[in-house]
């Protein structure tokens, strides 16, 4: 019994996730200690995870791609392409709200199913595809915002709405509404995501594939899985996640531009590799990635709050933590580095 305990144990302690709950920890003690009644207010922290929501959302499904070995570096300008679209629909075209997101994220789909097809069908890097999607998704929102009578560095504002008790309603309740006054609508939709890609990832016979396809592309094929399916379609739900952060954030700040989520790209890319997704694929956790997005954030919001950091200069520690933490990581997985450590250990017993 006691050895199956410490097994058990053994195995929980070992795994990435629990370094970033640790890493987690730290930062609360840390920022707590620094600064307790500023840092620890429920209302700030909420605040804060909300307005780097959309990089959370998207790293969740940049994950599934980056499993299959690619990478997806196209979803922030996706934001921006299904941001004013919804924009123009809704403004100068006239449609419902609803069925210009519903719109916006259909084309925000496709825009991922283009990408997925170069991948899979053609066999263009990842990196060329993705680059080159970013810079054409751009342009293609940008020639949107010119469809509108709205000038395009304005962007499109006054969406529904507010009632008449001035509690926010419609699309607005989907940036704006709090759960019991306290946690923002978007928080609550971001875990039910978390949720629902894990499953999607690890409980489902689709998450299997994309893990087989990741380890070995050509053992995938010959078990039957149609790998350039499993890859394209990582692409479309990487597609389809840009677009749900570009609604809520949209609904968020009641601005509809071309640009809007432009600078998540290092955000994305960051929280994924650090939950532990390796970047030539076939290693990689929902949870590593959401639990590695909330470390991003609670170091964020604590910097400039507890020690006056600048938020210019946030790039900077999160850098580092990258690197630091990445690379101890590779370190203790490397069979020459964990061999080095089991002799020092060894010679320090002997010297006892």
């Amino acid at each position: 019994m006691k050895n199956k305990f410490l097994q058990k144990t053994k195995d929980i302690v070992t795994k990435w996730e629990f370094v970033l709950v640790m890493i987690i920890a730290a930062e609360f003690i840390i920022f707590g200690a620094a600064d307790f009644e500023k840092f620890m207010r429920p209302a700030s922290i909420f605040s804060s995870i909300n307005n780097y929501i959309s990089i959370c959302i998207i790293s969740l499904f940049v994950t599934f791609v980056m499993i299959t070995g690619g990478i997806d570096i196209q979803a922030s300008s996706i934001v921006g392409l299904t941001s004013i679209v919804i924009g123009v629909l809704w403004s100068d075209a006239g449609l419902n709200i609803w069925m210009a997101v519903l719109l916006a994220i259909i084309t925000a789909g496709l825009a991922g199913a283009l990408s997925g097809f170069l991948v899979a069908y053609c066999n263009v890097q990842p990196m060329v595809v993705t680059l080159g999607g970013s810079f054409l998704f751009s342009g293609i929102a940008l020639l949107v915002s010119g469809l509108s009578a709205t000038p395009a560095y304005q962007g499109i504002n006054g969406f529904p709405g507010k009632n008449e008790a001035g509690e926010f309603i419609a699309f607005r309740a989907l940036g704006k509404y709090k759960l019991f006054d306290v946690i923002p609508i978007q928080i609550v939709i971001y875990v039910a995501l978390i949720i629902l890609c894990y499953w999607l990832l690890h409980k489902s016979k689709y998450g299997r594939k994309v893990f087989l396809v990741g380890v070995n592309r050509k053992a995938a094929e010959y078990s039957g899985v149609n790998s350039r399916w499993i890859i394209m379609s990582t692409y479309i739900l990487t597609g389809i996640g840009a677009a749900i952060a570009g609604v809520l954030l949209t609904a968020n700040v009641d601005s509809a531009k071309y640009n809007l989520g432009s600078t998540f790209t290092l955000s994305i890319i960051t929280a994924v590799v650090l939950g532990g997704t390796l970047s030539t694929g076939g290693k990689g956790s929902i949870i590593g990635t959401a639990l590695a997005a909330l470390a991003i954030v609670i170091l964020r919001y604590g910097l400039p709050l507890c020690f006056g950091v600048s938020t210019q200069n946030l790039d900077l520690p999160i850098g580092i933590m990258l690197v630091l933490v990445v690379s101890a990581r590779e370190l203790a997985s490397n069979p020459r580095t964990s061999s080095y450590i089991r002799k020092l250990f060894r010679k320090e017993h002997s010297i006892e």
